[in-house]
């Protein structure tokens, strides 16, 4: 074969990858669909460290009782067991999942999609999508380019779920309770750019107590100006009672940035359906 040919093979790997995921997650027998899965609750806070990196994330003490036996383990969490905790409170419900008979092996789940096995065959569909949109352009010009790409974008805001988020938000929101907050800690992470340039990203480690007398611990990633130099700083933060994991320092700022997000979408489907129907006139 020719190297054009086999380059004509690419898509054999990103469908035999979504076939084989597919089929595993039919049959059971994906490793997340293996796994046991329990509710955990934390039973402890810490604090990350000033100057740390944010990416393990609230360091917590985790418990849970297996199934079959009703041990309970208490263990800790430092960021090597899955998903980082950026909201942290005791009492705190969290999804846990390990290999049956090793529980020390958990790992903390806060996205409920990998429960069914999915998320690699479904990272292979899209990639299989961009790839057929590429080869189309190449094959086909400028028609069959916007045909491909608009047919892509349509489909990816027609499935984002962007929307439903913002205004999910923005309802749980629209009750928010003040109350005063600190920050106590200032992660820092350095990036590399492609020239080589270092990039210095700075996330506010606050702390507040709800009316109720929960103590809460968050990273605040948006709303706080100049976070590099907020160590120290008061400030008041709006949370939603029913879901401490939506909280905003800037309830303005928020708003503006649901708003963008719905506006994005919409623009992301008019542009994908003009750029379809014309490249669909032009053949």
């Amino acid at each position: 074969m020719s190297v054009y040919e086999v380059l004509g093979l690419w898509w054999v790997l990103p469908s035999g990858v979504a076939l084989l995921g597919y089929g595993l997650a039919l049959a059971g027998l994906t490793r997340a669909q293996r796994a046991v899965w329990v509710k955990a609750r934390i039973v402890a806070v810490g604090q990350p460290a000033h100057g740390a990196s944010k990416r393990p994330g609230i360091p917590v003490t985790v418990a849970f009782q297996t199934p079959l036996t009703g041990e309970e383990f208490v263990l800790p969490n430092d960021g090597e067991h899955g998903d980082a905790i950026e909201e942290a409170w005791v009492g705190r419900e969290v999804d846990v999942r390990y290999p049956r008979g090793q529980p020390h092996r958990y790992r903390i789940v806060l996205d409920m999609d990998e429960r069914h096995g999915r998320v690699v065959p479904n990272c292979s569909v899209a990639l299989l999508l961009v790839g057929l949109a590429i080869h189309a352009s190449v094959v086909g010009g400028w028609p069959w380019a916007l045909l491909g790409f608009g047919s892509l974008f349509t489909v990816a805001a027609a499935i984002s779920p962007d929307i439903r988020t913002a205004r999910a938000r923005d309802a749980l929101l629209a009750s928010a309770v003040a109350v005063p907050a600190r920050v106590v800690a200032v992660t820092k992470d350095v990036h590399t750019d492609g020239e080589g340039d270092e990039i210095v990203s700075h996330t506010p480690v606050v702390t507040f107590t709800t009316r109720e007398g929960v103590d809460v611990t968050v990273l605040s990633r948006e709303g706080i100006p100049e976070p590099g130099r907020s160590l120290g700083r008061d400030l008041t933060l709006h949370y939603a009672p029913s879901d401490l994991t939506a909280y905003t320092p800037d309830r303005a700022a928020d708003r503006r940035a649901n708003a963008w997000a719905v506006a994005t979408v919409v623009i992301l489907l008019v542009t994908g359906i003009a750029a379809a129907v014309t490249g669909a006139l032009m053949l």
